[in-house]
């Protein structure tokens, strides 16, 4: 389209245009075209979505359950749905506090600016980053041109071998399924090959949204005891370079390659005796672990300085950047937590539904909303229609918690790395041997114990994500361990 520029509701799109656009109105068409997606005409889902949710609640009485939560609780940590709730209402309240906060700064700014309306929900990314370039002097268009990915993917690959002693070494012949992946040859500190990982940034027609880890081939060991090893892949959908632009990450990107290569990592260091227990064929609870775990070292200095540099200069990240990072660092943490919160308990809503003869989608989700007392500004991460994780498969159906679940263990985890150095040769080699290389083998808190020395609590995640400021205090996270 000759003289105009084209977006789609695709996430790098989308996102910096509700970020940056000062049209207002194209923000709030922006924010409602994604917002009503599959929610209408030909490709309306809210009639699949009432068939789905009837087949649940057929298939966990069935199976001896009232519901369809129940069910998917049942044999994973959390054991129950109260257990859930109850960790999320933890994590909810001082949430949604910070929402008011965070609003009233932006209403203070907008309305500085002259303008006489109330921010909504198509302004919130706006004025969230006018509110960080004023309060903390920082540009994430600028930030991001220390975030080639090229450099990002040295630092990921500089991460596990400073950790776990691996080492990522290029195959530019082997066969892959798209030019633009890049296939590595895994080796151990004694040259002994891991695993085979491919790596599939870019976004492109055929590529579904989001980013994800998975493998060609599982790892297990044969009745004769010789050691299969996995075919593991990252793919993501970052934008792609343009002209004399490379692929400048933006720091949520950066984050999400860190937390993919997690679960790569998972996958590729698994050590289980059997396919059905090894990499990330864990409880679903537990899975999110080592992903998460692993962005926490993105923006720790000690390896920032060793890749994040300047795409044109090659001038290596000032400190005065990094701090200005690191003040910036829970910045927006109150829409980030609420809008992820509550979809998740939206999520378990869902699943405790008993008779789904008469649902109407959209009242379901007011209702559950009004509830929680959720702010109008913010919406539920994903609206119901458009829910993949949890109405696309199983897989993270009434477990969308978990992601939640799983920043206890790994900001509780990282604490330790924290206390002790972030690459301690002994608490990475007790990670890696507990958690990474022992996948499903044994009950994940009993897993968790042996690594960390004590069950997990929440504060350190509301602490990680400045959402209380208290330090650390001994007790444990409301959750049964064992089976």
């Amino acid at each position: 389209m000759k003289g105009k520029w084209v977006f789609t509701l695709h996430a790098p799109s989308r996102l910096p245009l509700l970020q940056y656009a000062d049209n207002r109105e194209l923000r709030e068409k922006m924010y409602k075209g994604y917002t009503t997606l599959a929610s209408s005409g030909e490709y309306n889902n809210y009639p699949v979505i009432a068939e789905i949710l009837k087949a649940r609640i057929r298939k966990a009485n069935i199976l001896g359950f009232k519901n369809y939560a129940d069910y998917m609780t049942d044999n994973v940590m959390a054991k129950n749905v109260k257990s859930a709730e109850e960790l999320l209402m933890q994590i909810w309240k001082p949430a949604i506090a910070r929402v008011d906060r965070e609003v009233a700064e932006m209403q203070a700014l907008s309305d500085k600016e002259g303008n006489n309306f109330t921010i909504a929900p198509w302004d919130y990314y706006y004025y969230a980053e006018k509110v960080r370039k004023d309060k903390y002097n920082l540009d994430e268009g600028l930030v991001s041109q220390y975030f080639h990915v090229d450099s990002v993917r040295k630092g990921i690959f500089s991460m596990a071998k400073k950790l776990y002693g691996v080492t990522f070494t290029e195959i530019p012949d082997a066969p892959k399924y798209d030019p633009e992946v890049k296939v590595y040859d895994v080796t151990d500190a004694d040259g002994k090959h891991v695993a085979v990982f491919m790596t599939d940034y870019y976004t492109r027609p055929s590529k579904r949204q989001g980013a994800w880890m998975s493998e060609f081939k599982g790892s297990f060991v044969t009745d004769d005891g010789n050691a299969e090893r996995p075919i593991v892949y990252n793919v993501a959908n970052f934008t792609r370079p343009t002209g004399n632009t490379p692929c400048l990450l933006s720091l949520d990107e950066v984050e999400t390659m860190f937390h993919e290569f997690g679960h790569g990592l998972h996958g590729m260091l698994t050590r289980a005796k059997y396919k059905s227990q090894a990499g990330t064929n864990v409880d679903r609870d537990f899975v999110e672990l080592p992903s998460q775990i692993h962005e926490h070292w993105a923006m720790e200095p000690e390896l920032l300085k060793t890749y994040a540099h300047h795409y044109k200069t090659g001038e290596v990240i000032p400190d005065e950047l990094i701090k200005k990072l690191d003040e910036a660092s829970t910045h927006n943490q109150g829409f980030i937590t609420t809008e992820l919160v509550g979809a998740a308990l939206l999520d378990l809503q869902w699943g405790q539904l008993t008779d789904a003869d008469n649902v109407d989608v959209e009242s379901f989700e007011k209702n559950v909303a009004d509830k929680l007392s959720m702010p109008s500004q913010v919406a539920y991460r994903y609206r119901s229609p458009y829910f993949k994780h949890i109405f696309g498969s199983d897989g993270y159906a009434s477990g969308y918690y978990t992601y939640l679940w799983a920043e206890v263990l790994d900001a509780d985890g990282f604490e330790l790395f924290k206390e002790k150095g972030i690459f301690d040769p002994a608490t990475a080699k007790s990670f890696k041997e507990n958690v990474l290389e022992a996948g499903g083998s044994d009950d994940p808190m009993e897993l968790y114990v042996k690594f960390r020395g004590k069950k997990p609590t929440p504060e350190a995640l509301l602490r990680n994500r400045g959402l209380i400021n208290e330090p650390a205090k001994p007790g444990n996270l409301p959750m049964p361990g064992g089976k």
